[in-house]
């Protein structure tokens, strides 16, 4: 067999990069740099924030959105409320309460105590003094099972709906008065539709 002639190794060619390319290089490394924390610093905000909102919306504030027409013309269907959190709730006053698993909003209208009295028009009194009801486009007595005049049990309040002819209420049995363990906060502000943004005034 013949010898093989041995191969010749090509020769390893190192080439020196310049001063621009070493710098362009460096830029590239740092802008990487900068985007990973840029990238880092941005996941941990929203992280935080996520995690405000759920603190804020646990202990301060509930969103709801309206479903039906009982709370009309004051609230309609599909727009959605704010209902901060408090302890004192007041006549006029817009309230969320848990009622049957759901959230419902009305307004109030007696606290402990008060005297209710709704005649066949639809006239309310409280303590012998007529409400006075810009909000509404109707009044109504029904639907109703109870007796007037009415007393506000200890530790509850007695709510009714903007639109008196559909909605049910502390007029109706079945919901009655609302006790402080169901209320969750007062009705505040509208954020939806964007049109309607802003302060849900009592009147």
């Amino acid at each position: 067999m013949k010898n093989k002639k041995p191969t010749k190794e090509k020769e390893i060619e190192f080439v020196k990069p310049t001063t621009q390319q070493l710098r362009e290089a460096l830029k590239r490394e740092q802008r990487k740099d900068e985007y990973k924390k840029t990238f880092g610093k941005t996941i941990g905000i929203l992280v935080a924030v996520a995690a405000f909102s759920v603190l804020i919306s646990s202990f301060f504030i509930r969103v709801c959105k309206i479903s039906g027409d009982s709370m009309y013309p004051t609230l309609e269907t599909g727009q959605i409320v704010i209902a901060v959190k408090t302890d004192k709730f007041e006549p006029g006053q817009l309230v969320a309460f848990y009622y049957n698993n759901k959230v419902l909003i009305k307004r109030v209208i007696g606290s402990p105590g008060d005297w209710i009295n709704i005649d066949a028009e639809g006239n309310v009194t409280v303590n012998g003094v007529v409400l006075d009801e810009p909000y509404l486009t109707e009044k109504s007595l029904e639907p109703t099972d109870i007796e007037f005049p009415y007393q506000v049990p200890e530790s509850r309040y007695f709510v009714l709906g903007d639109n008196r002819s559909v909605s049910i209420d502390s007029r109706k049995d079945e919901v009655g008065c609302i006790s402080k363990e169901q209320l969750i906060g007062h009705v505040l502000f509208r954020i939806y539709p964007f049109d309607n943004f802003g302060i849900i005034t009592n009147n």
